[in-house]
């Protein structure tokens, strides 16, 4: 494939497109005859067409047409793939729509969404909720394709109603399991395979017994969650109970992570560091507020950073990334944040490179809790601004066979918003 625009030396390029164009064809489960005319003309007149096996297959080639099945591993081959197949006129297909965990999503990723034309057919998801009588507003949707089946745990609440896109036979035993580990074994899953085929299929049966049996190789899972669970549900609000996370006493408690995730303001897609992060539990709560949330927690004791990792997947974010190092060592190699947490370890070079790295409009968030860093805050703030709170936590105990309140250590919280815009002099003095 020949790209536009010139290479910058770093192997990047200036406008990653064909000059043909990519058009991303979805066929259906039953296949090319699944296409409308113009759609199937593209396929026909195709130089090339990409495409896994079994649609290859459904193709009659028409002398000097190319057809090309996907390589293996497929991401770290897919550009240099489509720099082979030359600037004619390429077809790729896939699967219903293309943009839902699809190729279509890879190929505007790596080439733009100018470049890529997309022809979506109905989606299984779209079957699966005609088979099921569920509304898109009602119901939600995972993908668990090429992710970690302990994703879906954060999407577990009683009675919601969730399609899951999987992969491998064995994926319903597989969330069969995580039901029942996650106190939802009265939940009904239903197994739809080969959608839209005369030999579509659908097997229903309950978490707790589920049989095991292999499912088709095109299926997907349909959960109706119990009501109520076995145990109290998760909610996605911040401020899970403090017995949710595995801690050897470094954790942010309760009321206090409430009070740091509303000043760091987790919005979709945003990317957050958790320096010093003990258990890891404001990473975690940051993670999931969205799937799309991406966050790198930083922490330098092994059997911390391995909790972390534990506590992670037991939450239902077993994408966070746990870096293993300083924080001041660690931050000049994370990609830039929008958010920053420090929970330990707080120092003016920290503070510095965190500001330096944070994107405009994002928020940072110290605490403290010794004199010295409390100093440290008050002189922060001179410098940056922000607002800095006290915060001080009684709980109810037991005094004899009475009750009186056993106050924590206090924290003082600094949070700071970098400006959108910063006139040249406060760039110089703190970016």
């Amino acid at each position: 494939m020949v790209m536009t625009g010139q290479a910058d030396g770093s192997g990047a390029t200036d406008g990653a497109s064909r000059p043909e164009g990519v058009d991303v064809v979805g066929v259906g489960a039953c296949g090319l005859p699944s296409l409308g005319p113009e759609t199937l003309r593209l396929v026909e007149e195709a130089d090339v067409v990409i495409g896994g096996e079994r649609h290859l297959a459904m193709i009659e080639r028409r002398p000097g047409q190319l057809l090309v099945p996907w390589p293996s591993p497929l991401l770290p081959r897919l550009r240099t793939l489509l720099e082979e197949v030359g600037a004619g006129r390429l077809v790729v297909l896939a699967s219903g729509d293309p943009l839902v965990s699809g190729i279509g999503t890879t190929l505007v990723r790596e080439l733009g969404a100018d470049a890529v034309r997309v022809h979506p057919a109905v989606s299984s998801v779209a079957l699966a909720r005609a088979r099921m009588g569920w509304s898109a507003e009602g119901s939600d949707v995972v993908t668990l394709v090429g992710r970690d089946v302990d994703r879906l745990r954060r999407d577990l609440a009683p009675r919601a109603r969730i399609v899951v896109l999987t992969s491998g036979d064995d994926a319903p035993t597989r969330i069969a399991s995580l039901l029942v580990d996650e106190g939802y074994a009265a939940s009904r899953l239903t197994v739809l395979g080969d959608l839209g085929t005369p030999v579509e299929s659908r097997t229903d049966g309950l978490a707790a017994s589920w049989d095991g049996r292999p499912a088709p190789r095109l299926h997907l899972v349909c959960i109706e969650c119990a009501s109520p669970p076995d145990r109290s549900a998760r909610s996605l609000v911040p401020g899970l109970g403090d017995t949710a996370y595995e801690n050897d006493g470094q954790l942010t408690k309760r009321i206090v992570r409430a009070a740091a995730l509303a000043h760091l303001a987790p919005q979709p897609g945003d990317v957050m560091w958790d320096l010093g992060a003990g258990a890891g539990s404001v990473g975690i709560e940051f993670a999931r507020q969205h799937p799309r949330n991406e966050v790198h927690s930083v922490e330098r004791d092994p059997e911390r950073a391995a909790r972390i990792h534990r506590n992670a997947r037991a939450l239902g974010v077993p994408g966070l990334e746990v870096v293993e190092a300083s924080s001041l060592d660690a931050v000049g190699s994370l990609p830039r944040p929008d958010a920053v947490f420090i929970g330990g370890g707080a120092g003016a070079e920290l503070i510095d490179a965190c500001w330096s790295a944070l994107r405009p409009g994002g928020r940072l968030v110290v605490h403290g809790v010794t004199v010295e860093t409390e100093v440290l805050l008050h002189e922060a703030r001179g410098r940056l601004g922000g607002s800095m709170s006290r915060l001080a936590v009684e709980d109810l105990d037991t005094i004899g066979s009475l009750h009186g309140w056993k106050p924590a250590r206090a924290i003082v919280q600094w949070s700071v918003e970098k400006p959108v815009t910063q006139t040249s002099s406060s760039s110089e003095t703190h970016v």
